[in-house]
């Protein structure tokens, strides 16, 4: 398992006016935005310990909206206004002082959480004298510093005494949440997690949304009805497929029920941000996410005589590294031995092509390979046929088997046979089919 932390982005995407105003967006280095924001808002001659605290809330306000995707969750392509009115100000082109740029250097991967929250706050905050709001003010913090305060009091004394500061955040490239691929029936992973978990919550707001009490990140039926409810609520095409605009409606409502861009926030824990699939497998890793990897990639080493077809097994070993960098090098991957979620992404799409064009000798091998999505209740088609038939042949001598119909259905009866077997083979017995569930059902059908 791993928690999804905030990550602090390289660069911050502008633009230059207000949310509908017709101006244009410049992509420039996060450390530039914030030291010119500051440098736009506050005075240099200031108390060291004030002008740390207003970076502190402008480093924040920028993080909260980068990471709750405020705009882009509503159709925009940027992450924040040059605005005062919407954001903060920003001046394309100003300069900025030396000791603001120092402090920023110093800090700009800090930020503002509240206790047992991992969102950065939104902390709210006006000048103090032309505007007042419930979150700090600029100049008081210029009184309170000349107190004798120091940053985090100022901070504390504005947005009480629950928060905190989450210091040496990991600085990287900024992604959007949206996988870069629609979700359907029989998807799984961390987005599909997402997906369920941001559900769920707006639900309690929504009660016609149907529950999904699915909790291993498999995109199965009960989870296509939820979507589809959500879908026909907020005016969007009914398909139960997650496609990028649907995923951004979820994400905007998700924020708006939560109130994550706002003083009294909800907010996120890091139970909530923790997801089942890790984002990056290692040598000594260990579990069905490595067993997955081992599947895929030894199916494409069947044919693919660049990449060894070695002997693994549920530990990411030596053999595996050796597969790995084999199969990054010939996919123009970084070639690290590490395997990624982007490498995760391209060995599914090769995987998928291997089913689209097997060759003809090996024709007799082509009905065995897994369909390169799970099964679940509901689904119908020719994977699912494939399936029932390999159920067959072990219901013929295992008589503790249910049962099944071979009639592409993936139906109640289909289901409870698979719960058998994967209580007799020490399976999670949740009734999806998986590749390695697929694997062993393939071998007991040859008996």
């Amino acid at each position: 398992m791993a928690i999804r932390y905030p990550v602090v982005p390289n660069n911050i995407t502008v633009h230059l006016g207000a949310p509908d105003e017709y101006a244009k967006d410049i992509t420039i280095p996060f450390t530039d935005y914030i030291s010119n924001v500051a440098s736009s808002e506050i005075y240099p001659t200031w108390p060291k310990e004030a002008i740390i605290a207003n970076i502190y809330t402008i480093i924040s306000f920028a993080m909260n909206r980068i990471y709750n995707e405020w705009y882009r969750s509503k159709g925009y392509n940027f992450d924040i206004t040059s605005s005062p009115m919407y954001d903060q100000t920003y001046i394309e082109n100003r300069s900025t002082y030396e000791n603001i740029d120092n402090i920023v250097d110093d800090i700009f991967n800090n930020y503002v959480v509240k206790k047992n929250q991992i969102q950065p706050y939104f902390t709210r905050y006006c000048d103090g004298r032309i505007t007042t709001c419930d979150g700090l003010s600029q100049w008081g913090t210029v009184s309170l510093a000349n107190q004798g305060k120091n940053f985090l009091e100022i901070l504390k004394y504005y947005y009480g005494n629950d928060i905190e500061i989450k210091y040496n955040a990991t600085v990287g490239d900024k992604t959007g949440a949206f996988p870069g691929y629609n979700i359907s029936l029989g998807s799984a992973g961390n987005p599909v997690l997402a997906i369920q978990r941001d559900l769920r919550r707006i639900r309690q707001n929504y009660p016609a949304i149907p529950n999904i009490y699915n909790t291993v990140g498999i995109y199965d039926q009960e989870t296509v009805d939820a979507v589809k409810k959500f879908q026909e609520i907020f005016n969007l095409p009914v398909t139960g497929i997650v496609d990028k605009a649907t995923w951004y409606k979820i994400k905007y409502v998700y924020t708006s029920v939560k109130k994550l861009s706002d003083l009294y926030s909800e907010g996120i824990t890091e139970e909530e941000a923790t997801f089942l699939y890790t984002d990056r497998l290692d040598y000594g890793d260990t579990g069905i996410e490595v067993e997955y990897v081992h599947y895929y990639l030894d199916a494409i080493a069947f044919l693919d005589k660049d990449i060894p077809r070695l002997p693994t097994n549920s530990i990411y070993g030596n053999n595996t590294i050796t597969m790995v960098k084999a199969f990054q090098e010939k996919y123009n991957l970084p070639v690290t031995g590490v395997f990624t979620y982007s490498d995760w992404l391209v060995l599914t799409d090769a995987y998928d092509s291997i089913l689209k064009s097997f060759p003809k000798e090996y024709q007799e091998y082509v009905n065995e390979l897994y369909p390169d999505y799970f099964l679940t209740r509901g689904m119908s088609g020719n994977d699912v046929r494939r399936f029932q038939k390999f159920l067959l042949a072990i219901c013929k001598y295992d008589k503790s088997i249910p049962g099944v119909i071979v009639n592409g259905t993936f139906d109640e009866l289909t289901e409870k046979s698979v719960f058998k077997l994967q209580e007799d083979y020490g399976f999670d017995i949740n009734g999806i089919v998986g590749p390695l569930l697929w694997k062993k059902v393939v071998e007991l059908s040859k008996r």
